[in-house]
């Protein structure tokens, strides 16, 4: 009873704050607006393309209202020569979304300049830089996504994991030289990941945000990685842990990676062949190598080392996947920060074991195995066509 009586004292204060919280903000929102004066300027109107999708004699536009107003669509030009179109019959309301399906004989690889034109005359441009037909979310498409996602992470991250027998035999040095060059490799994938999370944040509307859904998604990843390493502490507290953590980071990161890949084949913007394979293949074999970095001292079994490949290599399936059907630059960003987020946690991790026994981290060995790691991602990264 005393207990309850404690409970009581402590929350009911602040339940009391919050429904007076409440009801003040209904009363603003019922009766403030009366009191403030109409706005002195013209509505501003926002509209943001989120997805072209091209099929035969048609062009659909998904659009978001980004602006404060709601958008009536009047008129809609291709390469200046006005097109009927269909969708648009009511206003927009904010972040709302709506198709806009232009019939347009449009010819494939051609460059077409789209202009939406609101009724208030404000336009809205938008760029198809290379017509090409939007592939169908068939049976076909997704059996190709899922090849492209096994090409470029399942299999080279397998077969950088192959290194493990040989990292068996270099010495308690040469193990933390290895895993300063894994803080390497990490790092310029989360550098990475960060400018193409940015760079795609540029090309939202911004009304969810932008650039801070990269740093919102880098933190939940952040906060979310490292719950589940301390809840595996309690369990494994060796290398086993440590590699776990780092097949999750990078196949976090494997997930932007395949949505980028997917997306740029929906607008046919990929090149599909031995050099995509290939260049992936080399990529991302480094990554193997630093999720067996950790296992210099363990001996787990070819179940669980395969376990770990397909942890950091299967969301690229997923990610392809995603990117091929769904083009959204918010989405996009967001999943990029999730990528970084997990990777920054597992450096984190790292950086204890990487120290010498005088506690000491920037020596000559640490220091060049880092700079090899960022380099060697550098230069095999050279060979990624997507």
């Amino acid at each position: 009873m005393t207990t309850r009586l404690n409970h009581v004292r402590t929350w009911g204060p602040a339940l009391g704050v919050v429904a007076l919280i409440a009801l003040t903000l209904t009363a603003l929102a019922l009766f403030g607006g009366n009191t403030l004066p109409d706005r002195t300027g013209p509505p501003i109107e926002e509209l943001s393309v989120e997805q072209t999708t091209l099929t035969p004699g048609q062009i659909e536009l998904t659009v978001r209202n980004t602006g404060a107003d709601p958008v009536r669509v009047a008129q809609v030009f291709v390469n200046d020569a006005y097109v009927d179109f269909s969708g648009g019959d009511t206003a927009i309301e904010r972040l709302g979304t709506e198709k806009l399906r232009l019939s347009y004989p449009w010819q494939s690889e051609q460059p077409y300049h789209v202009s939406i034109l609101t009724s208030t005359g404000a336009v809205i441009e938008h760029e198809i830089h290379a017509a090409v037909a939007t592939p169908q979310a068939d049976s076909g498409f997704f059996a190709l996504m899922t090849l492209l996602g096994t090409y470029v992470g399942i299999i080279p991250v397998v077969l950088g994991m192959l290194f493990l027998p040989t990292l068996r035999r270099i010495g308690s040095q040469g193990v933390r030289v290895l895993l300063a060059v894994t803080v390497g490799l990490l790092a310029f994938l989360a550098i990475d990941a960060t400018l193409e999370g940015f760079e795609l944040a540029e090309q939202a509307g911004g009304a969810f945000g932008g650039a801070a859904l990269v740093v919102l998604g880098a933190l939940l990843a952040f906060l979310g990685l490292s719950a589940l390493d301390h809840r595996l502490s309690r369990g494994d507290t060796g290398g086993l842990r440590l590699a776990l953590l780092i097949a999750i980071g990078i196949g976090l990161h494997n997930l932007g990676e395949g949505l980028a890949i997917g997306a740029a084949y929906a607008v046919g913007e990929l090149a599909l062949g031995v050099t995509l394979v290939v260049g992936f293949a080399i990529h991302n074999t480094t990554e193997g190598l630093a999720i067996v970095s950790p296992l210099t001292q363990r001996r787990p079994s070819i179940a669980k080392l395969l376990g770990l490949g397909i942890i950091a290599g299967a969301p690229a399936i997923l990610g392809a996947l995603i990117g091929g059907t769904v083009t959204n630059p918010e989405l996009s960003s967001f999943l990029f920060g999730i990528g970084v987020g997990a990777i920054a946690q597992v450096i984190v991790q790292l950086v204890p074991a990487v120290r010498d026994k005088t506690g000491r981290l920037l020596d000559p060995a640490t220091v060049g195995g880092a700079t090899a790691g960022l380099v060697a991602m550098y230069l095999t990264g050279l060979l990624v066509t997507a």
